[in-house]
Protein backbone atom coordinates (compact mmCIF):
# COMPACT_ATOMS: atom_id res chain seq x y z
CA UNK A 1 0.00 0.00 0.00
CA UNK A 2 2.83 2.38 0.85
CA UNK A 3 4.45 1.65 -2.48
CA UNK A 4 1.20 2.38 -4.29
CA UNK A 5 0.82 5.70 -2.47
CA UNK A 6 4.43 6.62 -3.26
CA UNK A 7 3.79 5.97 -6.94
CA UNK A 8 0.66 8.14 -6.86
CA UNK A 9 2.51 11.02 -5.19
CA UNK A 10 4.88 11.18 -8.13
CA UNK A 11 2.10 12.96 -10.02
CA UNK A 12 1.82 16.73 -9.48
CA UNK A 13 -1.99 16.77 -9.39
CA UNK A 14 -1.98 14.41 -6.38
CA UNK A 15 0.42 16.69 -4.53
CA UNK A 16 -1.70 19.71 -5.48
CA UNK A 17 -4.81 17.99 -4.14
CA UNK A 18 -3.18 17.19 -0.82
CA UNK A 19 -1.83 20.71 -0.44
CA UNK A 20 -5.23 22.24 -1.16
CA UNK A 21 -7.04 19.74 1.06
CA UNK A 22 -4.78 20.39 4.04
CA UNK A 23 -4.95 24.17 3.70
CA UNK A 24 -8.74 24.20 3.32
CA UNK A 25 -9.30 21.85 6.25
CA UNK A 26 -6.94 23.86 8.45
CA UNK A 27 -8.65 27.17 7.69
CA UNK A 28 -12.12 25.67 8.09
CA UNK A 29 -11.39 24.17 11.49
CA UNK A 30 -9.95 27.36 13.00
CA UNK A 31 -13.01 29.51 12.46
CA UNK A 32 -15.35 26.57 12.89
CA UNK A 33 -14.87 26.71 16.66
CA UNK A 34 -16.07 30.31 16.73
CA UNK A 35 -19.08 29.58 14.53
CA UNK A 36 -20.15 26.59 16.62
CA UNK A 37 -19.78 28.42 19.94
CA UNK A 38 -21.66 31.46 18.63
CA UNK A 39 -24.34 29.14 17.18
CA UNK A 40 -23.65 30.48 13.69
CA UNK A 41 -22.70 27.15 12.11
CA UNK A 42 -25.88 27.18 10.00
CA UNK A 43 -24.58 30.28 8.21
CA UNK A 44 -21.84 28.23 6.55
CA UNK A 45 -24.49 26.00 5.01
CA UNK A 46 -26.43 28.99 3.71
CA UNK A 47 -23.33 30.63 2.23
CA UNK A 48 -22.32 27.45 0.44
CA UNK A 49 -25.72 27.40 -1.27
CA UNK A 50 -25.28 31.04 -2.21
CA UNK A 51 -21.92 30.19 -3.76
CA UNK A 52 -23.58 27.42 -5.79
CA UNK A 53 -26.11 29.87 -7.20
CA UNK A 54 -23.44 32.42 -8.06
CA UNK A 55 -21.32 29.74 -9.74
CA UNK A 56 -24.31 28.92 -11.94
CA UNK A 57 -24.66 32.58 -12.88
CA UNK A 58 -20.93 32.80 -13.64
CA UNK A 59 -21.22 29.74 -15.87
CA UNK A 60 -24.19 31.17 -17.73
CA UNK A 61 -22.47 34.49 -18.48
CA UNK A 62 -19.32 32.62 -19.53
CA UNK A 63 -16.83 33.83 -16.92
CA UNK A 64 -13.55 31.97 -17.23
CA UNK A 65 -12.58 32.95 -13.67
CA UNK A 66 -15.69 32.16 -11.66
CA UNK A 67 -14.06 33.10 -8.36
CA UNK A 68 -13.99 36.74 -9.48
CA UNK A 69 -17.77 36.75 -9.11
CA UNK A 70 -18.37 34.01 -6.55
CA UNK A 71 -16.03 35.37 -3.86
CA UNK A 72 -17.30 38.99 -3.65
CA UNK A 73 -20.98 37.97 -3.78
CA UNK A 74 -20.47 35.34 -1.07
CA UNK A 75 -18.62 37.88 1.08
CA UNK A 76 -21.48 40.35 0.64
CA UNK A 77 -24.06 37.74 1.69
CA UNK A 78 -21.92 36.79 4.71
CA UNK A 79 -21.82 40.42 5.81
CA UNK A 80 -25.59 40.74 5.41
CA UNK A 81 -26.27 37.59 7.43
CA UNK A 82 -23.81 38.28 10.25
CA UNK A 83 -24.28 42.03 10.61
CA UNK A 84 -27.78 42.72 9.35
CA UNK A 85 -29.60 39.66 10.62
CA UNK A 86 -30.44 41.13 13.98
CA UNK A 87 -31.76 44.39 12.52
CA UNK A 88 -33.81 42.85 9.75
CA UNK A 89 -37.49 41.98 9.93
CA UNK A 90 -36.57 38.51 8.69
CA UNK A 91 -34.06 37.24 11.21
CA UNK A 92 -31.73 34.38 11.99
CA UNK A 93 -32.39 30.96 10.57
CA UNK A 94 -35.34 32.22 8.50
CA UNK A 95 -33.09 34.58 6.53
CA UNK A 96 -30.48 31.85 6.03
CA UNK A 97 -33.14 29.39 4.86
CA UNK A 98 -34.59 31.87 2.37
CA UNK A 99 -31.21 32.79 0.92
CA UNK A 100 -29.86 29.25 0.76
CA UNK A 101 -32.94 27.61 -0.75
CA UNK A 102 -33.48 30.50 -3.15
CA UNK A 103 -29.87 30.41 -4.32
CA UNK A 104 -29.95 26.66 -4.87
CA UNK A 105 -33.21 26.84 -6.83
CA UNK A 106 -32.12 29.76 -9.02
CA UNK A 107 -28.71 28.17 -9.61
CA UNK A 108 -30.13 24.85 -10.72
CA UNK A 109 -32.77 26.59 -12.86
CA UNK A 110 -30.12 28.62 -14.66
CA UNK A 111 -27.92 25.57 -15.19
CA UNK A 112 -30.89 23.67 -16.61
CA UNK A 113 -32.07 26.40 -18.97
CA UNK A 114 -28.75 27.83 -20.20
CA UNK A 115 -26.36 24.92 -19.81
CA UNK A 116 -24.23 24.18 -22.87
CA UNK A 117 -22.96 20.92 -21.40
CA UNK A 118 -24.37 17.56 -22.47
CA UNK A 119 -23.83 16.20 -18.93
CA UNK A 120 -25.92 18.54 -16.78
CA UNK A 121 -26.46 16.02 -14.00
CA UNK A 122 -22.70 15.42 -13.78
CA UNK A 123 -21.96 19.13 -13.59
CA UNK A 124 -24.54 19.66 -10.85
CA UNK A 125 -23.35 16.63 -8.89
CA UNK A 126 -19.72 17.82 -9.05
CA UNK A 127 -20.69 21.27 -7.84
CA UNK A 128 -22.86 19.96 -5.00
CA UNK A 129 -20.65 17.13 -3.76
CA UNK A 130 -17.22 18.05 -5.04
CA UNK A 131 -15.34 16.66 -7.99
CA UNK A 132 -14.66 12.93 -7.99
CA UNK A 133 -11.39 13.57 -9.81
CA UNK A 134 -8.32 15.31 -8.41
CA UNK A 135 -7.33 16.26 -11.95
CA UNK A 136 -9.66 19.29 -11.74
CA UNK A 137 -7.26 21.19 -9.48
CA UNK A 138 -5.31 23.38 -11.86
CA UNK A 139 -2.19 25.33 -10.94
CA UNK A 140 -4.26 28.52 -10.90
CA UNK A 141 -6.71 27.09 -8.33
CA UNK A 142 -3.85 25.79 -6.20
CA UNK A 143 -2.10 29.16 -6.22
CA UNK A 144 -5.32 31.00 -5.38
CA UNK A 145 -5.99 28.58 -2.53
CA UNK A 146 -2.49 29.04 -1.11
CA UNK A 147 -2.76 32.84 -1.19
CA UNK A 148 -6.24 32.90 0.34
CA UNK A 149 -5.25 30.35 3.00
CA UNK A 150 -2.23 32.38 4.05
CA UNK A 151 -4.42 35.47 4.34
CA UNK A 152 -7.03 33.59 6.42
CA UNK A 153 -4.41 32.10 8.75
CA UNK A 154 -2.67 35.46 9.15
CA UNK A 155 -5.97 37.19 9.97
CA UNK A 156 -6.88 34.51 12.52
CA UNK A 157 -3.50 34.75 14.29
CA UNK A 158 -3.47 38.54 14.18
CA UNK A 159 -7.00 38.92 15.56
CA UNK A 160 -7.02 35.85 17.81
CA UNK A 161 -7.63 37.76 21.04
CA UNK A 162 -10.42 39.81 19.47
CA UNK A 163 -12.07 36.71 17.98
CA UNK A 164 -11.87 35.05 21.40
CA UNK A 165 -13.68 37.98 23.02
CA UNK A 166 -16.28 38.10 20.25
CA UNK A 167 -16.91 34.38 20.59
CA UNK A 168 -17.75 34.26 24.30
CA UNK A 169 -19.18 37.67 25.21
CA UNK A 170 -19.77 40.10 22.36
CA UNK A 171 -21.86 42.61 24.42
CA UNK A 172 -19.11 42.81 27.06
CA UNK A 173 -16.46 43.19 24.37
CA UNK A 174 -18.46 46.06 22.88
CA UNK A 175 -18.84 47.67 26.31
CA UNK A 176 -15.07 47.61 26.78
CA UNK A 177 -14.62 49.60 23.58
CA UNK A 178 -13.91 46.79 21.11
CA UNK A 179 -15.09 47.58 17.58
CA UNK A 180 -17.39 44.57 17.38
CA UNK A 181 -18.90 45.62 14.05
CA UNK A 182 -15.49 45.72 12.43
CA UNK A 183 -14.51 42.31 13.76
CA UNK A 184 -17.84 40.82 12.77
CA UNK A 185 -17.03 42.09 9.29
CA UNK A 186 -13.63 40.38 9.41
CA UNK A 187 -15.23 37.12 10.56
CA UNK A 188 -17.80 37.36 7.77
CA UNK A 189 -15.10 37.85 5.12
CA UNK A 190 -13.05 34.94 6.46
CA UNK A 191 -16.09 32.66 6.48
CA UNK A 192 -16.93 33.53 2.88
CA UNK A 193 -13.36 32.92 1.72
CA UNK A 194 -13.29 29.52 3.44
CA UNK A 195 -16.62 28.52 1.89
CA UNK A 196 -15.50 29.41 -1.63
CA UNK A 197 -12.20 27.56 -1.22
CA UNK A 198 -13.80 24.45 0.26
CA UNK A 199 -16.31 24.13 -2.57
CA UNK A 200 -13.50 23.12 -4.90
CA UNK A 201 -12.79 20.11 -2.68
CA UNK A 202 -16.05 18.89 -1.12
CA UNK A 203 -18.78 20.75 -3.00
CA UNK A 204 -21.43 23.15 -1.74
CA UNK A 205 -23.53 20.62 0.19
CA UNK A 206 -20.63 19.18 2.21
CA UNK A 207 -18.79 22.39 3.15
CA UNK A 208 -20.46 22.65 6.56
CA UNK A 209 -19.01 19.28 7.56
CA UNK A 210 -15.45 20.62 7.31
CA UNK A 211 -16.39 23.50 9.61
CA UNK A 212 -18.62 21.76 12.16
CA UNK A 213 -17.37 18.19 12.68
CA UNK A 214 -13.73 18.90 13.72
CA UNK A 215 -14.88 21.56 16.20
CA UNK A 216 -17.52 19.31 17.74
CA UNK A 217 -15.04 16.45 17.94
CA UNK A 218 -12.48 18.61 19.76
CA UNK A 219 -15.14 19.90 22.17
CA UNK A 220 -15.85 16.33 23.30
CA UNK A 221 -12.31 16.09 24.65
CA UNK A 222 -11.11 19.59 25.61
CA UNK A 223 -12.71 22.57 27.32
CA UNK A 224 -10.49 25.62 26.77
CA UNK A 225 -10.84 27.68 23.60
CA UNK A 226 -7.17 27.38 22.69
CA UNK A 227 -7.04 23.61 23.23
CA UNK A 228 -10.24 23.09 21.26
CA UNK A 229 -8.95 25.22 18.40
CA UNK A 230 -5.62 23.37 18.18
CA UNK A 231 -7.28 19.95 18.48
CA UNK A 232 -9.87 20.92 15.86
CA UNK A 233 -7.11 21.88 13.42
CA UNK A 234 -5.26 18.60 14.00
CA UNK A 235 -8.43 16.53 13.56
CA UNK A 236 -9.43 18.41 10.42
CA UNK A 237 -6.03 17.99 8.75
CA UNK A 238 -5.93 14.31 9.75
CA UNK A 239 -9.42 13.61 8.38
CA UNK A 240 -8.68 15.48 5.17
CA UNK A 241 -5.46 13.53 4.62
CA UNK A 242 -7.08 10.21 5.51
CA UNK A 243 -10.05 10.92 3.28
CA UNK A 244 -7.88 11.75 0.29
CA UNK A 245 -5.68 8.66 0.80
CA UNK A 246 -8.73 6.40 0.97
CA UNK A 247 -10.16 8.19 -2.05
CA UNK A 248 -7.01 7.45 -4.05
CA UNK A 249 -6.83 3.79 -3.05
CA UNK A 250 -10.56 3.01 -3.27
CA UNK A 251 -11.50 5.40 -6.11
CA UNK A 252 -14.24 7.04 -4.04
CA UNK A 253 -15.42 10.69 -4.26
CA UNK A 254 -12.94 12.93 -2.46
CA UNK A 255 -15.40 15.20 -0.64
CA UNK A 256 -17.70 12.46 0.61
CA UNK A 257 -14.74 10.34 1.79
CA UNK A 258 -13.30 13.25 3.77
CA UNK A 259 -16.67 13.88 5.44
CA UNK A 260 -16.98 10.15 6.24
CA UNK A 261 -13.60 10.35 7.98
CA UNK A 262 -14.84 13.37 9.96
CA UNK A 263 -17.93 11.42 11.04
CA UNK A 264 -15.81 8.47 12.15
CA UNK A 265 -13.48 10.67 14.20
CA UNK A 266 -16.46 12.45 15.78
CA UNK A 267 -17.89 9.09 16.87
CA UNK A 268 -14.54 8.13 18.42
CA UNK A 269 -14.21 11.54 20.12
CA UNK A 270 -17.75 11.32 21.46
CA UNK A 271 -17.05 7.91 22.99
CA UNK A 272 -13.70 9.09 24.36
CA UNK A 273 -15.34 12.14 25.92
CA UNK A 274 -17.92 9.97 27.66
CA UNK A 275 -15.18 7.75 29.07
CA UNK A 276 -13.18 10.76 30.30
CA UNK A 277 -16.20 12.27 32.06
CA UNK A 278 -17.11 8.98 33.67
CA UNK A 279 -13.54 8.52 34.84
Amino acid sequence: MSGMLASYFQYPFIRYAFLVGILISLCSSLLGVTLVLKRFSFISDGLSHVAFGVMAVAGVVGLTNQMALVLPVTILCAIVLLRGGGKSRIRGDSAVAMISVGSMAVGYLLMSVFSSSSNLSGDVCSTLFGSASMLTLSKGKVLACVILSVLVLAAFVLFYDKIFCMTFDEPFAKATGLETEAYNLIIAVIIAVIIVMAMNLVGSLLVSALIVFPSLSAMRIFRSFKSVTICSAIISVFCSSLGMIVSILASTPVGATIVAADILVFAVSFALGRVMRCG
